[in-house]
C-alpha cells in the first residue's frame, strides 16, 4: 500500500490522497493509561462530492450504501478503534473505506418482472379455498 499514490481500490482505480483526510482522536473504552494519553482512534474522511476518481453513478451508489456515515457536507466518515495502535487503526479504516467503495462499484442486477406460474396461482387459490372453508366452519350455530 503506497500512501503517496492514494488508496488503491482495484487495478486502475486509486483514490488520491488529497481526497482523504485523517484525524486521530482519543479512543473510548478500556485501556487504562494508554487510552487516556494516546490518540489511537482514527477518523478517516473521504470527500465524496469533490472526488474526481469516481463516476456519478458510483458516487450515488456509495451515497446510498454509506448514508449513515455521511456528514453534513456529504463526506464519508469512517472510524476505527479496534486496536491500541494508531497505525493499525488507520490501516483498518482505509480497508473499510476501500471495501465500501468496492461494494459501490458493483452494478446491481435489474429485476426482470415475471408472471406467476400456473402452479403457484393454483396453490394460492387452493390456500384461499382452505382458509375460506375454515372460516365458514366457524359460523354461528342455530340452537
Amino acid at each position: 500500500m503506497s500512501d503517496a499514490d492514494g488508496l488503491p481500490i482495484r487495478p486502475g482505480l486509486v483514490i488520491p490522497e488529497r481526497e482523504l483526510s485523517v484525524r486521530a482522536v482519543r479512543s473510548s473504552g478500556p485501556g487504562g493509561q494508554n487510552v487516556n494519553r494516546v490518540s489511537t482512534k482514527v477518523e478517516l474522511s473521504f470527500d465524496l462530492p469533490g472526488s474526481t476518481a469516481l463516476e456519478a453513478p458510483v458516487k450515488a451508489r456509495l451515497r446510498r450504501l454509506a448514508e449513515n456515515r455521511l456528514d453534513a457536507d456529504g463526506r464519508v466518515l469512517i472510524t476505527s478503534q479496534v486496536t491500541r495502535s494508531q497505525a493499525q487503526n488507520l490501516a483498518d479504516a482505509r480497508d473499510k473505506l476501500a471495501a465500501l467503495i468496492r461494494a459501490a462499484l458493483v452494478v446491481p442486477k435489474r429485476r426482470r418482472a415475471t408472471k406467476p406460474t400456473r402452479a403457484s396461482k393454483e396453490r394460492r387459490l387452493d390456500a384461499k379455498r382452505k382458509q375460506s372453508a375454515k372460516k365458514q366452519a366457524r359460523g354461528s350455530r342455530d340452537d
